[in-house]
């Protein structure tokens, strides 16, 4: 077995000739920065916000402004946009959508002349977190920037029965990916920054996705792009197969360390699967309607494996797993603890675009006819729950990714089957990115990558990074892909300093 030990704060720079970034050693255009996020919501009516006005943001009737509120140390106002559902048709006649967005600044500073950060949340289909004090990395970027964030309500299972037909369906989400996220960024910079003037931009997991995406066709908005554990494979094609060739490789040893970790659940994990094999229509009920079976509760492993806590977590789950027996020859059963929690665990309920978009990410010019459940199929039996059980071997939890069957078994992503698969068989993506100017960018650029990462795979990354001029790089072990939220101070601080020169080249 070969060892690699690596330096927590090892940086690289990837610049080819064409390119220098002498821009990314200056400090920021003023002291203070004023921090901005958003995403694509579901049609709202931005007639419900109360309306106002201030020196830097105007409500008009694209543009609504709501008033300023207080949570501990930060002043907060919600903003709410219409932008065009599709940007490629006349934007006075098409279809409209809502784009929420919420504003942070540090207490006293809502007046301030300041610059603007947004912030790009992961997901696809989550919305960002909502500040209640001045902590973290919000408490960071606040000291330095005027902070504001964005969070739209996602697609809701209700909201989405409103269109009847999976094809109508799938033809509205294709709306929902990093190029429409882009184009609603500068939408709203345009009309936001004062005279139109250029953000900076941190992106997490898929939010660095999209600030790959911003790079490659919008670099002229952008004033710097910090990534935190989201540098995306950009190869034409899907790149899905690819992805979940790598990801196999590092969930199997995201398992091994598990099992090192709590080598109790081994037989714990083993003795559920049989129960579930040997219960009627091999699985049990769970609490809203759908199914868990043994594939299902291998999907764990999506949260269980990745996040810094996650595998505290997935034991301690797994610790009340048993109802008590409290009546003499009462069967053993599964309890309705562990079953809600299991549906707690995934967000199918409240966040189904994550479902329905997660492999069209990876796709440009071509379908991924559910690559994740083929690339599964053909890593043979390790992944098989039912046999490991049997044979007395580990059973293997799955990692990030989607399959045909969950939109069976998942009882919130029941009505959606017909448009996950429209949406898995679709091969007119277009494209998400532009390796050549990618190749002569001169944004200035610095990335969290994570070697352990088992959501972004770190060779993939690199392989990236290779072709993003004057990217600089903090290559660590010392976080997971949950860097930002765990120690989002110390990481944003990091990346900060990797440019403004507090951190210089060497």
């Amino acid at each position: 077995m070969m060892v690699i030990q690596i330096k927590p704060n090892l940086q690289l720079r990837h610049s080819p000739p064409i390119t220098t970034l002498s821009p990314s050693l200056t400090p920021p255009r003023t002291k203070l920065l004023r921090f901005f996020t958003a995403f694509r919501n579901s049609v709202a009516s931005p007639a419900a916000m109360d309306g106002t006005k201030s020196n830097t943001a105007v409500s008009c009737p694209e543009h609504v402004v709501g008033k300023w509120f207080s949570v501990p140390e930060l002043r907060l106002r919600d903003h709410y946009f219409t932008v065009p559902l599709d940007y490629s048709l006349d934007h006075r006649t098409c279809p409209k959508i809502s784009v929420f967005a919420r504003e942070v600044v540090s207490v006293g500073k809502e007046e301030q002349s300041q610059p603007y950060l947004l912030y790009l949340q992961g997901g696809p289909g989550f919305e960002c977190p909502r500040p209640t004090e001045a902590s973290g990395w919000i408490g960071k970027a606040c000291q330095d920037y005027r902070r504001g964030t964005g969070l739209s309500t996602p697609l809701t299972p209700s909201s989405m029965l409103q269109i009847k037909s999976g094809e109508d369906l799938a033809d509205y989400l294709k709306h929902f990916r990093a190029d429409n996220i882009v184009k609603d960024a500068e939408f709203i910079r345009t009309r936001l920054v004062p005279d139109a003037g250029t953000w900076t931009v941190l992106g997490q997991s898929y939010g660095g996705f999209c600030a790959v995406t911003y790079l490659s066709f919008a670099p002229q908005g952008l004033e710097q792009v910090l990534l935190t554990g989201g540098i995306p494979p950009i190869g034409s094609g899907c790149n899905a197969d690819t992805v979940y060739r790598t990801c196999f490789e590092r969930i199997i040893h995201q398992n091994e360390k598990y099992y090192k970790r709590f080598p109790q659940d081994v037989e714990k994990v083993r003795e559920v699967v049989n129960y579930l094999a040997e219960s009627e229509g091999g699985g049990v009920p769970l609490p809203s309607g759908g199914i868990l079976t043994p594939r299902g509760l291998q999907t764990l492993g999506l949260s269980g494996l990745g996040s810094s806590s996650g595998f505290e977590r997935l034991h301690y789950m797994f610790e009340r797993v048993w109802d008590p027996v409290i009546s003499p020859g009462a069967t053993k059963q599964i309890s309705y603890y562990f079953l809600n929690a299991f549906e707690k665990w995934s967000d199918y309920d409240t966040n189904p675009i994550y479902a329905l978009l997660h492999e069209s990410i990876y796709c440009q010019g071509a379908s991924s006819r559910w690559s994740a459940h083929r690339i599964r199929a053909a890593e043979g039996v390790q992944f098989d729950a039912i046999k490991a059980a049997k044979e007395g071997r580990p059973v293997l939890f799955t990692g990030e990714m989607i399959f045909p069957w969950m939109f069976e078994e998942i009882f919130a992503l029941r009505p959606f089957r017909d448009a996950a698969n429209v949406l898995a068989e679709k091969t007119d993506w277009p494209p998400l990115y532009d390796i050549a100017s990618l190749n002569t960018n001169k944004v200035p650029v610095a990335a969290a990558v994570y070697y352990e990462d088992m959501y972004v795979n770190f060779k993939l990354a690199m392989e990236t990074a290779s072709q993003i001029a004057g990217i600089r790089l903090w290559i660590t072990n010392e976080y997971m892909h949950s860097g930002l939220r765990d120690a989002g101070g110390q990481v944003f601080d990091h990346l900060k300093g990797m440019l403004n020169g507090k951190k210089p080249l060497f």
